[in-house]
């Protein structure tokens, strides 16, 4: 759907801007729950896409005449019939014969609470490829149109229209059922990858002007809570939620106003959020009591110490770079390397952290991942070498496709510069 965001200077113009940014709100806050309960009386992720697409359009036309008083409930039972009449045109198809009269004798109202775990399983089952399973995850429940979920996948908006329609088609062909299954464990981990990674595309966002979205860190964290009340007994997912709330309590000051990036030792630690901060320590502190500590386990007891470090300087980098040496062992992946090597250079000296990075970054594990060369580039700074920091920002910047950062970069280059006259 496309909005314009410039009116004409006429009496009417506030009025259509007002309700154009209210269908974005809407839009924003409801778009999973609509789609999973479009999905549940549907049967069908594409005739629920396009029926969902075909009451925003008409919302676009109808609310500037006066907003509905349920925004959400309208567009719901709009894009219920929508689908109606997009059935009515498939008559002849015995499938859509049959879902046509499911439909019309339907009379749920809306959206259950359950739908978007629902959802969220169907889009994760094993049928699907794992990057499927998150590009999928991203369209329906974090409402990405394509060509953001391409960007975040850093593949032209073609090659990801492609794969969505053959995720969409895989689900209809191997007829994969919109529930919760009976045994969750056993798809339980896919499950927590794609949340995990819907939250970091909220968090660190991949494409566009703004590092964070917090729609998608909303969305991830409120799906998380369902699955940890649907299980209430492995620890992984009560570590995971704590994980998200620990980084999530940090958001408002990721960027500065004018929408510079703000590094996590200059953020102003007052403004961060401790309801989120105590919920996720307590459940991260549970987690580990509970028995030897999983992936997600780790990673929260790393965050928890970042996040109840009272200022910068009091971080106990030494016990991180230890929990990240554990992590390693369980995840023994390059990012998982350069955060540690991170970790060691804060803890025991830059040259110590050099090191790692430079063996990790010779095996050319991560030749595309711009975090790698920025790493590497505030180290360098660090030990006063300002020419190699400022060939290592450079490829930094080359790799870096978010905005926000790529003007934090620029911003570090032009700091090593004036530093050099």
């Amino acid at each position: 759907m496309t909005t314009a965001r410039c009116f004409p200077a006429d009496a009417r113009a506030p009025r259509v801007y007002t309700e154009v940014v209210s269908l974005d709100r809407v839009v924003r806050d409801h778009y999973g729950r609509l789609f999973a309960g479009l999905v549940r009386v549907l049967r069908d992720v594409q005739l629920a896409e396009d029926a969902l697409q075909d009451a925003l359009a008409a919302a676009v036309v109808q609310w500037p005449e006066g907003e509905p008083d349920d925004p959400a409930a309208w567009l719901y039972s709009t894009a219920r019939h929508k689908a109606i009449d997009r059935l009515r045109r498939r008559t002849l198809e015995a499938d859509a014969t049959g879902l046509l009269q499911d439909l019309e004798a339907d009379r749920s109202e809306g959206p259950s609470a359950l739908d978007p775990v629902r959802l969220l399983f169907l889009c994760c089952h094993p049928v699907l490829a794992p990057e499927a399973r998150v590009a999928l995850t991203l369209r329906t429940l974090g409402g990405l149109s394509t060509d953001e979920v391409a960007r975040a996948f850093l593949v032209p908006p073609a090659t990801m229209a492609q794969r969505l329609v053959r995720a969409k088609a895989r689900i209809r062909d191997e007829r994969v059922p919109y529930e919760v299954p009976v045994d969750l464990e056993e798809r339980l981990d896919g499950v927590m990858a794609t949340l995990y990674l819907v939250f970091n595309e909220g968090y660190s966002a991949s494409f566009g002007g703004a590092l964070v979205r917090g729609d998608l860190c909303t969305q991830a964290i409120g799906l998380t809570r369902m699955l940890v009340e649907l299980l209430p007994g492995p620890t992984e997912p009560r570590a995971l939620l704590a994980l998200m709330l620990l980084h999530d309590s940090r958001r408002a000051t990721r960027v500065d106003d004018e929408g510079m990036l703000v590094r996590l030792e200059d953020q102003d630690r007052s403004r961060w959020d401790r309801a989120s901060i105590a919920e996720g320590a307590a459940l991260v502190e549970a987690a580990l009591r509970a028995g030897p500590p999983g992936p997600y386990a780790l990673q929260a007891a790393i965050a928890a110490l970042h996040a109840q470090a009272p200022a910068a300087e009091q971080t106990d980098w030494p016990q991180i770079a230890a929990l990240y040496a554990l992590l390693y062992r369980l995840q023994p992946t390059p990012v998982v390397e350069l955060n540690r090597a991170v970790a060691v250079a804060m803890a025991d000296g830059p040259e110590q952290g050099l090191r790692l990075v430079d063996q990790l970054e010779a095996r050319g594990e991560l030749p595309a991942y711009h975090l790698v060369a920025a790493a590497r580039a505030d180290l360098l700074r660090r030990l006063g070498r300002p020419g190699e920091a400022t060939e290592a920002y450079r490829r930094a910047l080359a790799l870096a496709t978010n905005e926000a950062e790529r003007r934090y970069l620029t911003r570090q280059i032009d700091a090593l510069a004036r530093v050099g006259r």
